[in-house]
C-alpha cells in the first residue's frame, strides 16, 4: 500500500498539513521493537474491511501517538491489540510475552474496537422521543469511555481513527455513512474535549472535507489564492515581532499558527462573517519563558500596533475551567489589518498542545456566542476528570491501570448488535429484562459470548447476550434474594416484584369469587349481575369486590345484607325466647347453645375460635349458630346491627378433654429471604401443630405470611408464636 501524502492536494500551504503515515525509522526501545516483530506475521497479510494494510495501519497510529507524547507501552498496544485479534487465547498469549498489564491493555482496545465495528450500521432499541441516529451516537461515546479502565484505551482508538480517516481521504474513497457520523459525532468532539489538539484540528478537517467536499475546496481555494502574499507578510510580521521583544530584552519565539479550513468555515458561519473578514486567518504565537515576560510582551505589543478592545482575552490571570492560560489579543497594522496574537509561556504552550487543557472550552462552551454547548452536566465533568488525569498518561504505562471512571454503567449487545445500557454488576437476567418485561419473566438461561453461563454471572462491556426463554412461564422468588446476586437493576427487581404481586392478586381475586359465587348458590342468586352487585357494594369491578372479600376485609354477611330485601321486624312477642337449660354434653362441635337443643353450630371464619377462648353466638339466617371469639370484630358490627340474634355460648366438656381440632389463623411478618418460609414451618412441625394452609405476599424485601394451624388448646400457641419471633428476620408474630 502507498503511503499517505503529505497533504491533502487542495489544501494551501500555510494549512497545517496531514502527517504522512509512515513505519517509525528506528524503535523507541525493545518494548516497542519486540511489539512489532510479534505482531508483523501475525497481520502482515491482513486488511481492514475498507482495504488498508492492517500492518501499515498499526505503523502509521504509533506515528500519530508519538506525536502526542505517547509513552513506549501505548504504542507497542497499537501492534498488539491487531495482533490479538489472530490469537486463541489472546490475554494469556501477550501476558506471557509482555506482561499482564499490556496484555489487558492490548485485549481492552481490540474489543472495544470490535464492538464498535459491530455496533456501526445497526439500529438501537427504541426509545421514546429520540431519532435512532442521535441515540446511537450518545451510545457509542458513552461505549467508548465506558471501556476507559485503562485512559491509553482512548488515546489508541482516537490514534487509529485519525489514521482511518487519512487513509481513505489519501484513497480518495468515500466514507460509509455510519464512520462518518460516529467520527463527527464521537471522536471528533472527544479529542476536542479531551484538548488533543494535533489530532482534534486534523480530524475535524478530514470530516468536513467528507461532508462537504466542494466548500472545503473552495475555501482551500481562496486561502491558495492569495498564499504567497499572506506568507511573506506572516515573516515580515513574524521577524518584526520576534526583533522588537528581543531588543526588550525578552528572549520571544514568534511563530505564525496556523488556521484549518474547519475553523475558519465555522468561524465564518457562526458569525455571520465574510471570508475576508475572519480575523485570525493572519495569526502569530508568541512564546516566552515566564508569566511576567507575557505582560511585557503583551505591553509591547500593544504599543506597537492597535488593539482592539473587545478582543482581548486573559486566560492567565483568570485561566479557563479546564486550566488552560494565554493572552489572547487582536491588533491592526498600519495598513489597518487585523492580526491575532496568542502569548503564553513554553509550560502553558505544551499543557495546551498536549491535550490537557483544551481548545474545547473556548470552542464548546459558547463563550463565544457560536457554539452553544455548556459544559455544566455530570457527563462533561466526568470528562473534565479524564482531562486532568490524561496529563498522567506517561505514569499510567508503568504504574497498575487506572480505575475506571465510568464504573456504573456497562454497554453489551443483542445477537442483531443492538447496544444495551445496564447497572455495573448487571447479569443476563438484567439484560432480560432491559429488553423486554415479558422477556426477563420467561428467562430459563443465557448464552455469553456463545457460551451458557449461569444466570447470576456478572457481565461486562462488550459481550453478546442470547436469552434461553420459556414459551411461559414467571420468574423465580431467588431473583429477589439480593445474597444470590441475581439482579443489579432496580427496574428489574420493581419488575419482578410487581409480577408476584399481580400473581398474589390473582390468587386472592380466585378465592374471593369463589366465596362470592358460593354465597349466590345457597341464597338462589346466580342470576344477579356482578357489575350491578359490585356497584352496589361501593366497588368499581367486580374483581375489586373479589380481592377485598378474597383479603377478608369484607364480610359476606354485607353482601348478603344486598342481596336479601329489607324484612319488617317481628313483634317482640314473636321473637326467640331463650330458656335457660342444661347443657347437653354431646353439643355438636363441642359448642354447648345454652337454651337450645340441638341446633346447628360452626366456628366463624372471621376470627376462628378454639377452646379455650371467649365466645359468643350469633344465630345467622338458615345456616345456624355462627360461634365467634368474644373479641371479634364482625361480631362487633353484627351485634350492634341485630343484638337480638347475640346468643350465650361455651364449649362442652368433651371439646375441652378430648382435644378437637380447630383452624386459627397466625399473621407473620419478616423481613424477606431465601428459606423464610422452611424455617418458620419447621417451628410449627417441631412443635407438633399440622399447617393446613399458607398464604404469602412480598413488596420491597418485607413479606406477610398467614399460617393455618391445627390447635386443640390456643393457649399453647402462645407459646409456638414465642419460637416463630426467635426465627431470623421475623419481626411480627400473632395470632389473627
Amino acid at each position: 500500500m502507498s503511503a499517505v501524502p503529505a497533504r491533502l492536494a487542495t489544501a494551501p500551504a500555510d494549512v497545517v498539513p496531514i502527517v504522512e503515515a509512515q513505519r517509525p525509522s528506528e524503535p523507541e526501545g525493545d518494548l516497542l521493537a519486540r511489539a512489532r516483530a510479534f505482531a508483523e506475521p501475525l497481520i502482515g497479510n491482513e486488511l481492514t474491511k475498507a482495504g488498508e494494510s492492517v500492518l501499515d495501519h498499526a505503523d502509521a497510529v504509533v506515528v500519530i501517538l508519538a506525536g502526542i507524547g505517547g509513552s513506549e507501552a501505548l504504542k507497542a498496544a497499537a501492534y498488539l491489540s491487531y495482533a490479538s485479534e489472530q490469537l486463541n487465547k489472546p490475554e494469556e498469549v501477550i501476558a506471557r510475552r509482555f506482561g499482564e498489564s499490556n496484555a489487558r491493555l492490548a485485549v481492552e482496545t481490540a474489543r472495544l474496537e470490535r464492538v464498535q465495528q459491530r455496533a456501526r450500521g445497526t439500529q438501537p432499541l427504541p426509545r421514546g422521543g429520540v431519532e435512532p441516529a442521535e441515540q446511537q451516537t450518545e451510545i457509542v461515546r458513552k461505549m467508548l469511555l465506558a471501556f476507559s479502565r485503562d485512559l491509553r484505551v482512548v488515546l489508541l482508538r482516537l490514534a487509529s481513527r485519525l489514521q482511518t480517516l487519512r487513509w481513505y481521504a489519501a484513497q480518495r474513497k468515500t466514507l460509509p455513512p455510519g464512520l462518518l457520523r460516529e467520527s463527527a459525532e464521537v471522536f471528533a468532539p472527544l479529542a476536542n474535549r479531551l484538548g488533543i489538539w494535533q489530532i482534534k484540528w486534523e480530524m475535524e478537517d478530514l470530516i468536513f472535507r467528507a461532508q462537504e467536499p466542494d466548500t472545503y475546496k473552495r475555501v482551500a481555494s481562496l486561502l491558495d489564492e492569495k498564499r504567497v502574499e499572506r506568507e511573506a507578510a506572516l515573516e515580515q510580521r513574524r521577524a518584526e515581532i520576534e526583533s522588537g521583544l528581543c531588543g526588550q530584552g525578552i528572549a520571544a519565539q514568534v511563530t505564525g499558527r496556523p488556521k484549518h479550513i474547519y475553523s475558519i468555515v465555522k468561524k465564518m458561519r457562526g458569525k455571520n462573517l465574510d471570508f475576508d473578514q475572519v480575523l485570525d486567518v493572519r495569526a502569530l504565537r508568541v512564546l516566552v519563558d515566564s508569566v511576567e515576560d507575557c505582560y511585557t510582551a503583551l505591553s509591547w505589543v500593544h504599543r506597537q500596533f492597535t488593539p482592539m478592545p473587545d478582543e482581548f482575552d486573559d486566560y492567565i490571570a483568570k485561566p479557563k475551567l479546564n486550566g488552560y492560560q494565554s493572552l489572547h489579543t487582536v491588533v491592526r497594522d498600519g495598513d489597518g489589518k487585523p492580526w491575532e496574537i496568542q502569548i503564553r509561556t513554553h509550560a502553558m504552550h505544551e499543557h495546551a498542545e498536549h491535550g490537557v487543557a483544551a481548545h474545547w472550552a473556548y470552542k464548546e462552551a459558547g463563550t463565544k456566542g457560536y457554539v452553544g454547548v455548556t459544559a455544566a452536566s455530570d457527563y462533561d465533568a466526568k470528562i473534565a476528570v479524564l482531562r486532568q488525569l490524561l496529563a498522567w498518561e506517561r505514569d499510567l504505562a508503568d504504574a497498575a491501570p487506572a480505575q475506571g471512571l465510568f464504573d456504573d454503567h456497562i454497554y453489551v449487545l443483542t445477537p442483531q448488535a443492538a447496544i444495551v445500557e445496564l447497572p455495573s454488576g448487571a447479569t443476563p437476567v438484567d439484560f432480560a429484562y432491559s429488553v423486554h418485561t415479558d422477556l426477563g419473566h420467561r428467562c430459563r438461561g443465557a448464552r455469553v459470548d456463545g457460551a451458557m453461563v449461569p444466570l447470576n454471572t456478572v457481565l461486562v462491556n462488550g459481550q453478546t447476550i442470547e436469552i434461553v426463554a420459556a414459551k411461559e412461564g414467571g420468574p423465580s422468588r431467588d431473583w429477589l434474594n439480593a445474597d444470590l446476586h441475581f439482579l443489579a437493576s432496580s427496574r428489574a427487581r420493581t419488575k419482578v416484584r410487581a409480577w408476584f404481586n399481580a400473581q398474589q392478586t390473582h390468587e386472592t381475586v380466585a378465592r374471593g369469587r369463589e366465596l362470592v359465587e358460593k354465597l349466590l348458590q345457597r341464597e338462589g342468586k346466580t342470576a344477579t349481575a356482578l357489575d350491578h352487585l359490585a356497584v352496589e357494594l361501593g366497588f368499581k369491578t367486580p374483581d375489586a369486590l373479589f380481592e377485598t372479600v378474597g383479603k377478608d376485609e369484607l364480610s359476606l354477611r354485607s353482601i348478603e345484607t344486598v342481596l336479601r330485601p329489607p324484612q319488617p321486624q317481628p313483634d317482640a312477642d314473636e321473637q326467640v325466647r331463650l330458656r335457660v337449660t342444661r347443657p347437653e354434653p354431646g353439643a355438636r362441635g363441642g359448642v354447648l347453645v345454652v337454651g337450645i337443643d340441638s341446633l346447628l353450630t360452626q366456628p366463624a371464619r372471621c376470627c376462628k375460635p378454639a377452646p379455650p377462648d371467649d365466645i359468643v353466638g350469633y344465630v345467622t339466617r338458615g345456616r345456624g349458630v355462627s360461634v365467634h371469639r368474644a373479641d371479634c370484630s364482625s361480631l362487633r358490627e353484627l351485634a350492634a346491627r341485630e343484638p337480638e340474634r347475640v346468643i350465650e355460648v361455651d364449649w362442652s366438656e368433651a371439646a375441652r378433654r378430648q382435644g378437637h381440632a380447630y383452624p386459627v389463623d397466625v399473621a407473620v411478618e419478616a423481613t424477606d429471604r431465601q428459606g423464610l418460609l422452611r424455617d418458620i414451618s419447621d417451628v410449627f412441625a417441631r412443635e407438633h401443630m399440622n399447617v393446613i394452609g399458607v398464604q404469602t405476599q412480598s413488596t420491597r424485601g418485607v413479606a406477610w405470611m398467614t399460617f393455618t394451624v391445627e390447635v386443640s388448646d390456643s393457649t399453647r400457641l402462645a407459646q409456638v408464636l414465642l419460637a416463630v419471633r426467635e426465627v431470623p428476620g421475623v419481626r411480627v408474630a400473632r395470632r389473627k
